[in-house]
């Protein structure tokens, strides 16, 4: 355990690296697993994108629905991350993230070729210019929070487990941006899609 422990405290979680693991292997999840996980579900088959051609969106309801998802996500993840067990709830956050956005491209791209990937990035944009930092300055911020509350550190004027006003203030500025990409998410991105379903 103290072997563990130590070893934690050196240096900082390797998100980018636990990011490019888990989109590897939901690309390669997605690629052998073809035959149950597309054929058999109909998962963005061209059917369900068809019917979405012609759907009506409810911009505010979306919003209520989008904004409890991540911002409960978020807090879930704060949280947790003032568990022992934090720095990994923060790093098996980073490789669900890879994992999910490794099998939606590879789906997208078995189904549809180059076409596909047109439609990723319309499904995402433009919410996540503003979710991609936000939610990297929160893994971030949660895993400093981690460290300085079981491994202490930090410098010698801060106080095992206290949050600093200046923390407080930058987690406020994340959920600030959290909730712009909300915004985003309801009001903007579904008509960019469904603009783009129209000529797909």
């Amino acid at each position: 355990m103290r072997i563990k422990s130590r070893s934690l405290q050196k240096g900082r979680l390797p998100l980018f690296a636990l990011f490019m693991a888990g989109l590897l292997a939901g690309v390669l999840t997605m690629n052998f697993g073809k035959s149950f996980l597309l054929e058999n579900t109909g998962l963005l088959d061209e059917y369900t994108l068809y019917h979405m051609k012609y759907m009506t969106v409810d911009s505010s309801a979306l919003f209520v629905f989008v904004l409890k998802k991540r911002m409960g996500s978020a807090l879930a993840l704060t949280v947790l991350s003032t568990t022992y067990l934090g720095l990994l709830v923060c790093g098996g956050a980073v490789f669900w993230y890879g994992l999910s956005a490794g099998s939606f491209l590879a789906a997208l791209m078995i189904r549809y070729g180059l076409k596909g990937l047109l439609l990723a990035v319309a499904s995402v944009f433009p919410q996540y210019l503003l979710y991609v930092p936000a939610v990297l300055s929160l893994l971030l911020w949660c895993e400093r929070l981690n460290r300085s509350i079981y491994f202490n550190r930090y410098s010698p004027l801060e106080e095992r487990g206290v949050i600093q006003p200046g923390q407080i203030l930058k987690f406020l500025l994340i959920l600030g941006v959290l909730l712009l990409g909300c915004l985003l998410e309801s009001f903007c991105n579904p008509y960019i899609l469904l603009m783009l379903l129209k000529i797909f």
